[in-house]
């Protein structure tokens, strides 16, 4: 396939400037460090990892099947003692569990990444699927694949500000400056 031009060329061209700054947060880093929490929050840099490859896997699923179906949860009055087990899976993308390793995590970002570059050289970008009903979502909204893609590097670019202050707490590495 020919290299795609204009707005194709800059979706892609914003999507690999952010992964590339986002997995220069987790570069020489042992499974050990991708595991720490080292601020107030949970985060850890391999569970990062993680959830920005299973994020980005499943919109580009959306992009092309539609909304997948969500799991059975009132979000409203979750017992956070004893949590069901769709919220417990969401915890753990967020987590390099024991059996997981920091260049697994990456490989798997690395293969999602190539596969949306795939699609986003061919899809019709104003093609459009509904949003899933979920209360982040306004009801009955959708987006074009062209604001998928951009959402991609939104979330992509927020997440790796994320991991770079995780990085800079684990051993004053920094991205800029």
């Amino acid at each position: 396939m020919d290299a795609p031009g204009g707005e194709r060329a800059d979706l892609l061209d914003s999507l690999r400037k952010h992964r590339a700054l986002f997995l220069g947060t987790v570069a020489g880093l042992s499974d050990e460090q991708a595991r720490l929490t080292p601020t107030a929050s949970e985060l850890c840099l391999g569970g990062l990892v993680k959830h920005v490859a299973a994020t980005e896997g499943e919109w580009a699923r959306f992009v092309v099947d539609g909304p997948a179906p969500q799991p059975d949860v009132d979000w409203d009055s979750i017992d956070w003692s004893d949590p069901p087990q769709a919220v417990l899976d969401r915890q753990d993308e967020f987590r390099l569990l024991e059996h997981e390793t920091l260049a697994g995590v990456v490989a798997l970002y690395e293969r999602t990444a190539l596969a949306t570059d795939d699609l986003v050289a061919s899809v019709d970008l104003d093609a459009r699927q509904p949003l899933p009903d979920a209360p982040w979502f306004e009801a009955g909204a959708s987006w074009t694949a062209r604001r998928v893609f951009l959402h991609l590097v939104a979330e992509t670019s927020q997440h790796a500000g994320h991991a770079d202050v995780l990085r800079e707490s684990i051993d004053g590495r920094r991205s800029m400056g």
